[in-house]
C-alpha cells in the first residue's frame, strides 16, 4: 500500500538516522554484490550508485518516493507538451528537438524538420565551398556569438569532439568584455571567418555588442557592406530584427519559445556543432539523447538512470546535508562539462519558492562545481578528502577518450578509480597513527594523517567520448534536473533571478556614461561607478 509524502519523508529521516554511524565500506563487507543492484544502464552509460550511503531499505523508499511524486507521469507530461513551465505558462519541449514523441506534435515536428533541413543544406554548402566569404574563399573558422544556453552547451560539445580533421575551427565569444572577442579574432583571417549570432530575443546585450564589434572588424579588413550577410548566420525568434541588422532571411534560423536556452543545443542554437564537426556528429548527438529519452520514458524507477540520479541527489541534499555537488570528469575532452552543468542545474533549480509561491522548507539544488582529470587533485581534492564540508560527487570515466599514449590514458583511469575508492575508504586512525609514528610524531599530531572517507558519490562509466554517448549523458543530466525540480515542487524552466541584474545594469549605464547621479543607486555603488567614469570617460 502506498504511503503519503510526509510519512515517507519521516521514514527516510529514520533511515538516515539508522545509517548515520555506518560506513559504506561496511555495507560492502556485508553485501559484496551491492554494485550489481545499485546500477542503471542506458546508451553506453553505466551509473553506479553503490558507493552512496544507502541500503536496500533506503533504495526502496526512494523508489516509493518516485511513485508518490509521480515522476514517471511528470516526465510523460513534459514529453507530451504540457505546460510544465508554470510561471510562463508554456511547455518545455526540448525532447522534441531530437525527435522524441514526434508523432504527438505534428506541427512542431514539421517546423523542426524544415529547420534541420535548412541547417544541413547550409552546412553542406559551407563545407564544400559553395558558400564563401567576400573574397570567394572557403571558410576556415566559425565563431559562435552567444551567452548562457547559447554558448555553454555547444562550447562543451565542440571541445569534447574536436579533431584535427574538423571541417572548421570553432571559437566561442560570450563575454561583453571586448577582450573576449579581440583575443579570439586576433589570429583569424577576416575573409575566411564566419559568425553565428545566437540570441533568442535578438536583444541580448552581450551578443549584440560582440556582433557589432565583429562587423566592424570585418569592415576594417575590407568587407563591402553589401556582402556582410555572407559572414553571419542568426538563430533567433526575431527573424525580422536579424534581417534589419543585415543577415539575409535564408541565413536566419528559428528557435521557439517552448525551448529554454539551457536546453537548446539540440536546435539551431547548436548550429556551430555541425559546422565544426560535421553533420553526422550532430545527428549522433540527437540520436544519443533520443535513446536516453526512450529509456527515461519506458524504464521503471529503480533502473531509470536520470530518475535515480535525482532521487539520490534528493537523498544527499535533504537528509545527508550535502550542499555542494562536484562533477569530476576524467577526460580532458570533458573539461567544459561542469561549466555547462552549472547553468543547467543551478539556473533551473536555484529557487526559493514552490510553484504555488510558498517558501521552500529545505534547500533546493546544491551548488555544482568541478573540473577535468587530475588537475583538480592538485587543487581542491585536499578539501574533499580532509575538509569539513559535506558534498556529493559524480566521477565520470570514459573507457575510450582518445587515441593518445596508452600508458598515460591508463594512468588517468587509475587516478579516476583511485579517487573513487579514496573518497569511500579514507584512512583510518590506526593507519594514520602508524604513518605518524614512523615520522616521529606524537599521538595528537598523528591525527593530521587521518582521512575520514565515507563520502557518497556516483561513478559514471561511459563507453567512449562519442556523439551518441555525449547526447545520452547530457539528456540524463537534463532529466535528472527536471526530476529533482518535481521532487522539490519548483519550476525548473524559468530564471527570474537572472533578470534583476540586467535591469539594474540598465539603470547604472547612464551613471557610467555621464557621471550623473541617480538617487536610486546606493552610495557605495555610486562611488565605484563614478570611479570607473573618471578612469575611462575623462
Amino acid at each position: 500500500m502506498s504511503i503519503d509524502a510526509p510519512a515517507l519523508h519521516e521514514r527516510l529521516r529514520e533511515a538516515h538516522g539508522a545509517l548515520s554511524h555506518q560506513r559504506i565500506t561496511g555495507l560492502f563487507d556485508t553485501d559484496s554484490d551491492r554494485h550489481e543492484r545499485y546500477q542503471c544502464h542506458s546508451n553506453g552509460l553505466v551509473v553506479d550508485f553503490s558507493k552512496h550511503l544507502l541500503n536496500d531499505h533506503v533504495w526502496q523508499l526512494l523508489v516509493e518516493l518516485a511513485s508518490v511524486h509521480a515522476l514517471p507521469e511528470a516526465f510523460a507530461a513534459l514529453v507530451a507538451g504540457h505546460s510544465v513551465n508554470t510561471s510562463e505558462r508554456r511547455p518545455a519541449l526540448h525532447t522534441l528537438l531530437r525527435g522524441t514523441a514526434a508523432e504527438q506534435h505534428p506541427d512542431h515536428t514539421a517546423a523542426i524538420r524544415d529547420t534541420l533541413s535548412g541547417m544541413a543544406t547550409l552546412v553542406t554548402g559551407i563545407h564544400t565551398g559553395a558558400e564563401t566569404g567576400w573574397t570567394d574563399q572557403a571558410f576556415t573558422d566559425v565563431v559562435n556569438l552567444g551567452i548562457g544556453g547559447s554558448d555553454l552547451g555547444p562550447r562543451f560539445i565542440c571541445d569534447a569532439l574536436s579533431t584535427s580533421e574538423a571541417p572548421l575551427r570553432a571559437h566561442f565569444v560570450a563575454n561583453i568584455d571586448p577582450e573576449d572577442l579581440d583575443r579570439t579574432v586576433g589570429t583569424l583571417d577576416p575573409s575566411r571567418t564566419l559568425f553565428v549570432m545566437c540570441s533568442k530575443s535578438f536583444t541580448t546585450e552581450e551578443t549584440l555588442s560582440n556582433a557589432d564589434r565583429a562587423k566592424a572588424w570585418l569592415q576594417a579588413a575590407g568587407l563591402p557592406p553589401h556582402r556582410l550577410g555572407q559572414h553571419f548566420i542568426a538563430v533567433t525568434t526575431q527573424v525580422n530584427r536579424a534581417q534589419q541588422w543585415g543577415i539575409p532571411a535564408e541565413r536566419c534560423f528559428p528557435i521557439w519559445d517552448w525551448v529554454g536556452g539551457r536546453y537548446s543545443l539540440w536546435s539551431a542554437m547548436g548550429l556551430i556543432i555541425p559546422l565544426a564537426l560535421g553533420w553526422s556528429a550532430f545527428e549522433g548527438l540527437l540520436r544519443g539523447a533520443r535513446t536516453l529519452d526512450h529509456h527515461t520514458l519506458t524504464t521503471e524507477p529503480s533502473k531509470n538512470a536520470p530518475m535515480m540520479m535525482a532521487l539520490l541527489e534528493f537523498w544527499q541534499t535533504r537528509y545527508l546535508n550535502a550542499n555542494t555537488h562536484a562533477v569530476l570528469p576524467y577526460a580532458q575532452t570533458l573539461q567544459h562539462l561542469p561549466d555547462f552543468l552549472q547553468q543547467l542545474t543551478m539556473e533551473s533549480n536555484g529557487k526559493r519558492v514552490s510553484t504555488t509561491g510558498g517558501p521552500l522548507t529545505s534547500d533546493s539544488a546544491p551548488v555544482l562545481w568541478g573540473s577535468a582529470g587530475t588537475t583538480g587533485q592538485h587543487s581542491y581534492y585536499q578539501l574533499l578528502h580532509q575538509g569539513t564540508r559535506s558534498f556529493s560527487a559524480d566521477i565520470i570515466l570514459p573507457l575510450i577518450s582518445g587515441r593518445g599514449d596508452l600508458t598515460a590514458r591508463r594512468g588517468l583511469a587509475a587516478h579516476a578509480l583511485a579517487q573513487s575508492r579514496a573518497l569511500m575508504v579514507g584512512r583510518s586512525p590506526e593507519a594514520a597513527r602508524q604513518i605518524g609514528q614512523s615520522r616521529g610524531f606524537n599521538e595528537q599530531e598523528c591525527h593530521q594523517f587521518e582521512i575520514p572517507g565515507n563520502h557518497s558519490h556516483s561513478l559514471i562509466v561511459m563507453d567512449a567520448v562519442s556523439p551518441e554517448c555525449l547526447g545520452g549523458l547530457i539528456a540524463a543530466y537534463e532529466h535528472k534536473t527536471y526530476f529533482l525540480a518535481v521532487l522539490l515542487g519548483i519550476n525548473a524552466f524559468d530564471q527570474w533571478g537572472v533578470e534583476l541584474g540586467k535591469e539594474i545594469a540598465t539603470e547604472i549605464q547612464p551613471l557610467l556614461e555621464t557621471g550623473a547621479t541617480a538617487s536610486a543607486i546606493d552610495p557605495a555603488t555610486r562611488q565605484a561607478a563614478l570611479a570607473w567614469h573618471e578612469a575611462n570617460m575623462t
